[in-house]
């Protein structure tokens, strides 16, 4: 009986032959799949224009910047997915020219890039550094840096050009000039040589740093 009406219905066009239905294949790798569409949203910082002061200079040649002023000239190259324009008013504004993932990060770091050449050149940067221990003190011969860190002899460091380094009251470093990476990345060197211990809280530490500090192991009771 299951065999005759399984016979009956290939006759009469049970899967689709006689009837006009086509029966749909669907390829393997499709099945289960669901496209979602990601939306990049505007980046806060991205959007914001970027202040050019009177004394700077631009020049701007397709996805190049260059910048300069008073203090010193900084060029900046940018990516594909970003470009900047300059408008009426003389600001400056970084747009967008993909809607992806990485052009919104891009949008917001390079709004930042290009703001910090154009405040380097105009007004400058400088990071401070406090020396933290007994006998830890600094000071500038020369183009050095010179500093007593309780080392078997003093730790001197050549001043990269386009900064400055002045040291007040034998414990304080400010490292300053035009541009911001350069002095981020002096500052980290120096502070490389004595990073702060937990305990005291001695070593080599950016002005505004808090020190997380760590209890002392205790004695053993009697």
């Amino acid at each position: 009986m299951h065999y005759s009406l399984l016979e009956s219905n290939s006759r009469t066009g049970f899967l689709g032959k006689t009837q006009g239905i086509r029966p749909r294949v669907i390829p393997a790798g499709r099945v289960g799949l669901v496209r979602r569409v990601v939306e990049c949203k505007e980046s806060r910082i991205g959007k914001k224009p970027i202040e050019v002061p009177s004394n700077v200079t631009l020049t701007l040649e397709e996805q190049f910047v260059k910048a300069k002023g008073p203090l010193g000239e900084l060029s900046l190259n940018f990516p594909g997915e970003v470009k900047v324009v300059k408008e009426e008013t003389g600001n400056l504004r970084v747009y967008k020219t993909v809607e992806t993932k990485r052009a919104n990060q891009m949008h917001g770091l390079f709004r930042t890039l290009t703001d910090n050449i154009i405040v380097g050149v105009s007004k400058g940067f400088e990071k401070k550094l406090q020396l933290v221990g007994v006998g830890y003190r600094a000071a500038v011969e020369g183009n050095d840096l010179v500093m007593n860190l309780g080392f078997s002899h003093p730790v001197r460091m050549a001043v990269p050009e386009g900064l400055s380094v002045k040291v007040e009251e034998n414990t304080r470093i400010i490292v300053s000039g035009y541009d911001k990476s350069a002095i981020g990345q002096f500052a980290a060197t120096i502070k490389k040589w004595r990073p702060p211990e937990p305990y005291k809280g001695k070593g080599i530490r950016y002005a505004d740093e808090v020190v997380r500090r760590k209890e002392g192991k205790a004695g053993k009771k009697k």
